[in-house]
């Protein structure tokens, strides 16, 4: 597999090296004109997804606004590596668009935390307010510049949620299930802070897992949840609405500097246009999604103010967490007014 990611990548690099190797000179705008092969684009998620909605939408506006002239080959299912391996490509060039969610991003830049802090908005909406508040966003931008991106903008798939086969009416039916999540700590501390036990699975094996009852629950967007049938084996949907699932567009910043201004303005205009459209269908797809999983008759509990108040109060210790380690300046950024939350 090792070997056939690698002349995948090795193909479509072929034509963009040749492409970039002579910009900055006089014969740049000409090789632009001839591009033979097309920038590839990486992600780990399947075709079914608002991730490859927002990475094809951008791919087709990049060509429509430089009349074909720009182009982009999106590569889906890991097929240019998993999240860390696309990470460390981007960031030497190799693969020079990614599009993948923020937690595996934690590793390679800490300040991307910011996102993992639980329990605090109640609306999708509320969130892409404050993720596009421009010094936000500014600050943003910077901490991936630092690491060797240039962020393009966040898209999302609503929120995680979380399905188990017990009825969740209180904190304490929370204790003891034993519910896969990503391997981050802090989404980890979160499920420990409300008396549950995460266990870090890899997500092919959350299904079997389920039916064998390996595990009690999983979490995950209501995307996921359909699409790989995980509600088939639980008979309840629980909306935690604990954290955001936002995807970033990111671009080498190697690679984007080699370009003009021109096709920089070009790849701006293409992702901001892609961004706003990822949100519109990620906005019709759980609607779509919740009905899907209503018909088959599991339950979805919507979780009480007062339940989601003692959520919060149990989640200090996790925000002092993400604070010790973010700059607070960028969580005073991305909270705004909803600071009170966390204090």
């Amino acid at each position: 597999m090792k070997k056939y990611k690698e002349k995948i990548v090795c193909g479509v690099l072929a034509g963009a090296v040749l492409l970039m190797s002579g910009c900055g000179n006089k014969d740049a705008q000409d090789q632009v004109r001839v591009q033979r092969y097309a920038w590839p684009l990486g992600s780990s998620s399947p075709e079914d997804t608002v991730t490859q909605i927002y990475a094809e939408k951008f791919a087709e506006e990049v060509e429509r606004l430089s009349d074909g002239t720009m182009l982009i080959s999106v590569y889906p299912n890991s097929v240019l590596g998993g999240d860390r391996e696309l990470l460390e490509s981007c960031k030497e060039g190799d693969i020079p668009f990614v599009v993948q969610n923020t937690a595996p991003q934690v590793t390679f830049m800490p300040d991307v935390a910011v996102f993992d802090m639980p329990a605090v908005f109640e609306t999708i909406d509320e969130v892409r307010e404050h993720v596009d508040n421009p010094d936000f966003l500014s600050m943003m931008q910077q901490v991936y510049g630092d690491a060797g991106y240039v962020l393009l903008g966040y898209a999302d798939q609503g929120f995680r949620v979380m399905t188990t086969n017990r009825n969740v009416q209180s904190i304490s039916d929370f204790k003891g299930q034993k519910i896969r999540t990503m391997e981050n700590s802090y989404h980890m501390a979160y499920w420990k802070a409300l008396g549950a036990s995460p266990t870090p699975m890899t997500f092919s094996e959350v299904y079997i897992g389920l039916q064998q009852g390996t595990i009690d629950a999983q979490e995950n967007p209501y995307e996921v949840i359909v699409s790989n049938k995980l509600y088939e084996q639980q008979d309840y949907v629980v909306e935690t609405n604990h954290l955001p699932h936002l995807i970033s567009l990111i671009v080498s910043d190697e690679f984007f500097e080699g370009l003009t201004d021109e096709q920089q303005e070009i790849i701006r205009e293409a992702a901001e246009t892609a961004k706003e459209y990822a949100r519109e269908q990620s906005d019709e797809r759980i609607a779509s999604r919740i009905q899907t999983i209503e018909e088959s008759g599991t339950k979805i509990i919507s979780l009480s103010d007062e339940m989601y108040s003692q959520i919060r109060e149990l989640c200090k210790p996790v925000y002092e967490s993400i604070e010790n380690n973010v700059s607070e300046d960028l969580i005073d950024a991305y909270l705004g007014d909803m600071k009170d939350v966390i204090e």
